[in-house]
């Protein structure tokens, strides 16, 4: 069982997740895989792809049957990067899962994604990896529904590492997958693209009975010279403002084929990203035009 692939699991919901056990418990089950497991040890949804630059991660090993696991203080991208690196684990995975994140993560959403990130790392490091996620709906939803949506994933996932032993995988993308709710009546797997959809953002003001108190200037504490004057214009400040965000309106994108769009419909979107999103041409076309005329014109006003 020494030539079995190795798998690494991340996620950004946090090493206790239901979706990430149930993912794990899925690939143990096939006896199939070496199953590596480094996650964030609480949630780190909608971080991107921040990484941990100026502290060390406090690492420490996790009981999962069937995987070797640790659970790390960083970020999703944190815990690929660490999980490839040999640092942690004396090889490196054959390929990367990040999920099943508790929600869907399509349109504009895959750059908020802490799920999608942890994938993309892997592929920063030129390893094959893939992000599931699947469109949790309260009072619809239920916990075994993360198991139906593991087990929907896996020949995705058997077929990859065919393909990664035949040396015949793309290496110019990762894969984000999308499960619709009622997984269990899912109508199979699409190909789509990402869309544009988005749940745009507001905010609102709260309050709180722990606010902390008066909000002391900086320069009271640098400069001693002036502190008591400092700290009597400090004491008339209201005291600290909370705002919490609030969804406002969905953006709904009309654009055909798209993941968004297919997910709603109850299909499995299989969706090839790459690391960055360029321009669209018309846009591209514009500042090919522009950029020249700026430059002459910020030549001829020097004179």
């Amino acid at each position: 069982m020494e030539n079995r692939p190795t798998i690494l699991v991340t996620n950004d919901d946090g090493i206790d997740a239901p979706g990430l056990r149930a993912l794990v418990r899925a690939l143990v089950s096939t006896q199939h895989y070496n199953v590596q497991v480094c996650a964030p040890d609480s949630e780190k949804s909608a971080v991107s792809h921040c990484i941990t630059w100026r502290h060390p991660l406090t690492v420490k090993q996790v009981h999962i049957d069937g995987a070797t696991a640790f659970a790390a203080s960083g970020t999703p991208a944190d815990c690929t990067s660490l999980g490839i690196s040999k640092a942690l684990f004396p090889s490196i995975a054959d390929l990367v899962v990040s999920g099943i994140n508790m929600g869907s993560n399509c349109g504009y959403h895959i750059i908020y994604s802490g799920t999608v990130a942890g994938a993309r790392e892997a592929f920063f490091n030129d390893l094959p990896s893939v992000s599931i996620s699947y469109e949790w709906v309260g009072g619809k939803s239920s916990v075994d529904d993360y198991t139906l949506a593991a087990e929907a994933c896996l020949p995705i996932i058997s077929a990859i590492l065919a393909e990664i032993r035949n040396q015949a995988y793309p290496q110019k993308c990762f894969l984000n997958i999308d499960l619709p709710t009622d997984v269990a009546n899912n109508k199979g797997y699409r190909l789509t693209k990402q869309g544009k959809s988005i749940y745009r953002m507001g905010w609102k003001q709260v309050t709180s009975d722990m606010q902390g108190g008066k909000m002391l200037s900086t320069m009271t504490m640098e400069a001693n010279s002036e502190a008591s004057a400092e700290t009597e214009t400090s004491a008339t400040l209201p005291d600290n403002l909370l705002f919490k965000r609030e969804v406002k309106d969905p953006y709904i994108d009309k654009e055909v084929d798209t993941d968004y769009q297919y997910v709603q419909e109850g299909y499995i979107t299989v969706t090839p990203l790459a690391a960055l999103s360029r321009a669209d041409s018309d846009s591209y076309a514009f500042f090919q035009n522009w950029l020249p005329s700026v430059a002459e014109h910020a030549s001829t006003s020097s004179l």
